[in-house]
């Protein structure tokens, strides 16, 4: 019969059609989300990064002519370099990752009030990323 053989491939080629489609929106969006991830993974790293350089040079001045005074900028100081390095570079799928990234931020900010400090870049509102 005509008609049963017309909706068997139209039930094949839709069939096909869409297996097709299915694969090639997968693969498009392993692509896109790849590229999502290392920019923002870039991102989060350079702000990282700008924190540790910035903890880093307070570190060796604040040693140097530490007193009594600067016991609790210190500890905020060395709070802040221990969250850095427990920040886990390598696992992005780490649950809770920006929720330690917002408390080195935090941290961060304490700090700079503590040294009455007003860093030259900003940490952008959307959270990653810094303007400098």
């Amino acid at each position: 019969n005509l008609g049963s053989r017309h909706l068997l491939l139209h039930h094949r080629f839709h069939g096909e059609g869409y297996q097709e489609g299915y694969e090639e929106g997968n693969s498009l969006g392993i692509i896109e989300g790849r590229q999502y991830g290392t920019l923002h993974g870039a991102k989060i790293g350079s702000e990282i990064g700008c924190y540790q350089g910035f903890a880093s040079a307070w570190r060796c001045l604040l040693h140097s002519c530490a007193t009594e005074k600067d016991s609790k900028k210190m500890k905020a100081l060395e709070s802040l370099i221990g969250m850095i390095q427990k920040f886990p570079y390598d696992d992005p799928t780490y649950d809770k990752l920006h929720e330690d990234l917002d408390k080195i931020r935090g941290k961060f900010k304490q700090l700079c009030s503590l040294l009455n400090v007003q860093p030259d870049f900003k940490i952008s509102v959307e959270g990653s990323g810094l303007s400098f």
